[in-house]
């Protein structure tokens, strides 16, 4: 049964300015509480690190089918609550369990497999490089919207053979979908319609991309399968991916650990990153499941039918288990168990590539505001703005020319080889 008391607000002004109170308040009331996630849209949220993982390991007492949200069943949601976009249910892995979900993730992780990490890395150095010539001559900049924002869909355009012309239609879906704010139902909408011309475009001309290859796996997903399984892809590489690249620079631009070392290279680089997951993890509260059963966790009563999110920003940080250090990826930033996020080694590629190309383009940039605000939302963690000053390049300097197409051999062209450990100089 949900209580009627007041519970914790995980949106709106106060969250998006000051996150940690709402989750030092959640923590108060033990590993697992009540919040508010929009209005009228209540939910549990798992901030205890046992917890958590307790739960993503529980198959047999949760599940990911939102088909069994008792409050939306019974119409107690909000039809137009901004949560919807993410949480309503959709046939895709991030919703399925059992069977169906290892033969939708069986042909997502295939695909994912056939992607080049070395020609990976090299589509994101040259977008990151052409991203920042188009400021480099200006001084300044907002990294978030001129950079971050930009760099994962241009990428994952690339991957899933989107032909240019769609590439800002995607991006203005996928940000109003996750921002869970008025617009995020016609973001939501906007993304599919843009998927759907995609996959109507390679069903009659297939080519080397993931939709092509979604399109011919042996497991047979049906169009409509293939839609929300690109939703799940695009959605979730690419604005956590940006958020990402955001906090790291940010932390790398402010915390006098790093002050002075960013010559290090990559090693900095995938330190601070594996700081951020830990600290500012890119999806904030998330990971929904729902209880098959009334049910406790950790003590805590979990009735049957009520949404259960993952705070992976709180166990990150969860003060009652021992911080094992940055350099152990033990952290929840990538969720685990079965629905552990499948593309993790490609945003780590785009996210390190983006970042040492900014650094090596702009070695001596300054950050103006470092206490910028998050982005309004429950389920991502992420600079609203990330604004810059820098001594402008000479014009012969910047690299402001397209990025070329893709080789002959699409996304699989080269020797695979993991490129995130690299070093490379600008061009």
């Amino acid at each position: 049964m949900i209580p009627t008391t007041t519970a914790v607000r995980l949106f709106g002004d106060d969250f998006t300015a000051r996150p940690d109170d709402a989750y030092a308040e959640l923590r108060a009331a033990g590993p697992v509480a009540w919040a508010e996630i929009a209005e009228g849209v209540r939910a549990l949220v798992v901030t205890g690190r046992h917890a958590a993982r307790d739960l993503l390991n529980d198959n047999e007492t949760y599940s990911k089918d939102s088909r069994q949200w008792a409050d939306l069943v019974a119409g107690r949601v909000p039809q137009d609550s901004p949560v919807l976009a993410l949480m309503a249910f959709r046939p895709s892995l991030l919703y399925a369990d059992g069977d169906r979900h290892a033969r939708l993730r069986r042909a997502m992780d295939d695909c994912l497999a056939r992607i080049n990490l070395h020609l990976l890395h090299d589509r994101a150095r040259a977008h990151a490089g052409h991203l920042v010539g188009r400021f480099a001559g200006d001084g300044h900049a907002d990294l978030m919207s001129q950079f971050a924002d930009l760099l994962p869909l241009r990428v994952f355009t690339d991957l899933l053979g989107c032909p240019a012309p769609l590439v800002e239609r995607m991006l203005d879906g996928c940000h109003n979908m996750i921002n869970a704010g008025p617009e995020a139902e016609r973001g939501a909408a906007e993304l599919a319609h843009c998927l759907a011309e995609i996959i109507q475009l390679k069903s009659r001309r297939p080519g080397d991309d993931c939709t092509s290859w979604m399109l011919a796996h042996p497991a047979r997903l049906s169009p409509e399968e293939i839609l929300h399984q690109l939703v799940v892809l695009i959605g979730a590489g690419t604005v956590p991916t940006a958020a990402w690249i955001a906090s790291t620079l940010r932390l790398l631009l402010t915390d006098e650990e790093y002050a002075g070392d960013l010559a290090g290279g990559a090693i900095t680089v995938r330190r601070a990153m594996e700081q951020v997951l830990w600290t500012r993890s890119p999806m904030a509260n998330f990971s929904v499941h729902y209880a098959r059963h009334d049910t406790t966790l950790h003590g805590v009563p979990i009735p049957a039918g009520v949404p259960v999110l993952i705070s992976h920003a709180a166990t990150g940080t969860d003060p009652a288990v021992p911080h094992p250090g940055y350099g152990n990826r033990s952290h929840l930033a990538w969720s685990a168990g079965p629905h552990r996020c499948p593309a993790e080694s490609h945003a780590a590629v785009i996210a390190q590539t983006g970042v040492e190309t900014l650094l090596d383009r702009l070695p001596n940039l300054d950050l103006i505001d470092a206490d910028a605000a998050n982005r309004p939302g429950p389920f991502h963690q992420c600079p609203a703005t990330l604004g810059i000053r820098f001594r402008p390049l000479p014009a012969d300097t910047r690299t402001t020319a397209p990025v070329s197409p893709l080789p002959a051999g699409g996304i699989r062209d080269h020797p695979a080889r993991d490129p995130r450990h690299d070093r490379h100089p600008p061009p």
